[in-house]
């Protein structure tokens, strides 16, 4: 699905109506917290991960997607970051190696969000920052009624509605500082 997306997701009305308005929240955040390494977990095409190397200028920055689609998309992008294809439930760094992670409009597609939020709390430093973002449907019926329809057609979808992606951030360990919705 996502190498195939890939082709459509630059494209300005999907970046502008999307994309662009969670970029942009997530590096007011990141300004001031993100001077390390930061990682952009579903970097997808590297929009946000090349926005915030030039932006921010942390001491690294790198883009992880499960998409070889995505990550050559990427790569025609910025040559100079490091692009890795990994898996959110395995991430492929070692523990506490970043002082940032972000993720958006990519965490409700991770098959065992649990898991992938273990890793995130895994590589982040102790006093590291998650910054995730997505649209999040606005009833717990309308997010079990998409979930059993992604599984339908064999797709990982789980949309979280805000409390409970409150609560799997707080069950892992995760202090969650604020949610805020984005226009």
């Amino acid at each position: 699905l996502f190498d195939w997306w890939s082709h459509f997701y630059d494209g300005p009305l999907v970046q502008r109506l999307t994309y662009q308005p969670e970029q942009d929240a997530v590096l007011r955040e990141l300004r001031q917290v993100a001077t390390g390494r930061v990682l952009d977990v579903g970097c997808g095409t590297g929009r946000l991960t090349t926005r915030i190397r030039r932006e921010l200028q942390p001491t690294a920055t790198f883009g992880c997607d499960f998409s070889d689609g995505m990550l050559q998309q990427a790569a025609r992008r910025d040559p100079e970051l490091p692009w890795v294809r990994g898996n959110a439930l395995q991430l492929p760094f070692a523990d506490q190696s970043f002082c940032a992670a972000v993720s958006t409009e990519s965490f409700h597609w991770f098959p065992e969000p649990g898991t992938a939020l273990a890793e995130f709390y895994r590589v982040l430093e102790p006093k590291g920052r998650l910054l995730v973002a997505l649209v999040n449907p606005p009833t717990e019926w309308l997010s079990r009624a998409t979930r059993l329809g992604s599984k339908l057609i064999g797709e990982p979808l789980r949309w979280p509605t805000r409390t409970r992606l409150r609560q799997q951030f707080e069950a892992t360990g995760f202090r969650v500082d604020s949610q805020r919705a984005i226009f």
